[in-house]
């Protein structure tokens, strides 16, 4: 790629870029997502709560709060439009001292504000009622019946996924090392080349103060905020229903437990402000007061049941909101930027609304063969047994079981590499069809998985990466 014109490029691959890019896809521009990774949903999009909020805690009138409840909306038909997994389970916002009430009282009528339906207070033996296993010690809580959970990793692949489907290229490992203006546009010089476009969406997580700060005098800062996470096994799974919050208090915010769209138990985040925005490594004093203030909220959180834990990156900007639209000193650059909590939420609504500006800009018109449906890999463990014997029938591979712990077949590792966008590594499979997620953590059916793509990918064993080019797996050597 020596040099490439576009209508509009989206930098950034994460929930946020896709989201835009299946939204522009419905219009006749040519269009292109520019990746630094390997992969979609390699940042921030990866390490997260994969919670749907409810929209009650975003201040009034902010653009959290906007998103928020727009996104949160859109999320179930969107769900069944691209295949994704997605549960309202609802959520419930603990409160521990009478003493408390009414700061639980003015969460309450924060998400009245900004149009969260179906709140309501409710006792702690009402609480207990719902969820045994919730701490004597809760007073009150904020029921919050529209919450939800998802899938972090199938949501941001579906949208890209559509998104190419309809038109949208995708240019990976392919870093924006500056960017300038021209007569009409912008030239991104890359890793791999110059990008002319008339457009520009900043979608880069973490460093969209830096790709906004290349083409406006109206600097951003962006703070990277590191939250580490517990996830444990299936067999904790079951411990709540509800995704369950702390009330914010002068101690802190808290921290959440829940159960996650395939049946385990997550815990987290922590919030520790870091310079270092490549840096993910769990700390084990933030893992120890994870523990501790999360077993505040539950009894008997088996936390020697944690399967592995992890760390993500917050986008946290000085002005603590979303920073979304069209900079005022650089017509046709768009931001979506300081995309923390609810940005998970919001990215179909923020999605939707860039998409509408950047196609107003261009004056674009709507496709008329646009297809906004995807059909996601198929899961034999979900198929009845005649369903599944008539699959295995037709392809022997998905009859052969490469991950035990989440019954992941060859059948769907071959889909999710040969399907559109397709894994080109480890944890690309992984995302895709959670080979590698459940007890053992990957320690049996790596090799197989390698082999599988050795095969497909037409590469040698050598050249199999756990993710980017530099994680290989074998050296070849003694």
């Amino acid at each position: 790629m020596n040099s490439m014109k576009y209508d509009v490029v989206v930098i950034g691959g994460g929930v946020i870029g896709c989201a835009v890019a299946r939204e522009l896809s419905r219009y006749q521009v040519k269009a292109c997502v520019v990746e630094r990774e390997e992969d979609v949903c390699s940042g921030t999009s990866k390490a997260n709560s994969a919670i749907v909020h409810g929209g009650f805690d975003a201040e009034p009138g902010s653009l959290k709060a906007k998103f928020n409840i727009l996104g949160s909306q859109m999320m179930e038909e969107l769900s069944k439009e691209l295949d994704f997994d997605y549960k309202r389970n609802g959520s419930l916002v603990l409160c521990f001292a009478e003493e408390d009430k009414p700061a639980l009282e003015a969460l309450y009528e924060k998400g009245v504000k900004n149009g969260v339906k179906g709140m309501s207070i409710i006792s702690g033996d009402e609480v207990r009622k719902r969820e045994p296993n919730i701490e004597d010690t809760v007073v009150a809580a904020l029921d919050v019946p529209n919450g939800g959970i998802v899938c972090p990793f199938g949501l941001t692949i579906a949208l890209a996924e559509n998104a190419c489907d309809n038109g949208v290229e995708f240019q990976f490992l392919t870093e924006v090392e500056t960017i300038e203006k021209e007569a009409e546009g912008y030239v991104l010089k890359t890793s791999k080349g110059e990008i002319h476009t008339a457009c520009v969406v900043n979608a880069a997580g973490v460093y969209s103060d830096q790709i906004h700060n290349f083409v406006s005098e109206k600097k951003l800062h962006i703070t990277a905020r590191k939250g580490d996470y517990c996830l444990l096994d299936k067999e904790a799974g079951s411990l709540v229903s509800h995704t369950i919050f702390q009330l914010p208090t002068k101690m802190g915010k808290g921290v959440l437990v829940s159960p996650t769209v395939h049946g385990n138990l997550l815990t987290g985040p922590t919030a520790t402000d870091i310079e270092n925005k490549e840096q993910t490594a769990t700390a084990a004093e933030e893992l120890d007061s994870l523990m501790s203030r999360a077993s505040l909220s539950v009894k008997g959180i088996p936390f020697r049941q944690v399967i592995t834990s992890f760390a993500g990156l917050r986008a946290h900007e000085d002005g603590d909101d979303f920073v979304i639209g069209e900079i005022s000193d650089a017509p046709g650059f768009f931001d979506a930027a300081g995309i923390e909590s609810p940005g998970l939420s919001s990215a179909p609504a923020i999605g939707q609304w860039l998409a509408e500006k950047v196609a107003e800009k261009l004056n674009a018109k709507k496709k008329e063969d646009w297809n906004g449906t995807r059909k996601g890999i198929v899961r034999p463990e979900l198929l009845s047994k005649e369903e599944r014997a008539e699959l295995i029938r037709k392809n022997p591979a998905y009859g052969t079981i490469i991950c035990r712990c989440e019954s992941v077949s060859e059948g769907e590792i071959v889909d999710a590499i040969t399907r559109t966008l397709g894994a080109k590594s480890l944890d690309g499979i992984k995302r895709r069809v959670r080979q590698g997620m459940g007890r053992c953590q990957a320690g049996f059916c790596t090799p197989r998985t390698m082999e599988i793509l050795s095969r497909e990918l037409g590469i040698r064993m050598e050249e199999v990466c756990k993710n980017a080019p530099g994680s290989e797996m074998l050296t070849g050597q003694k």
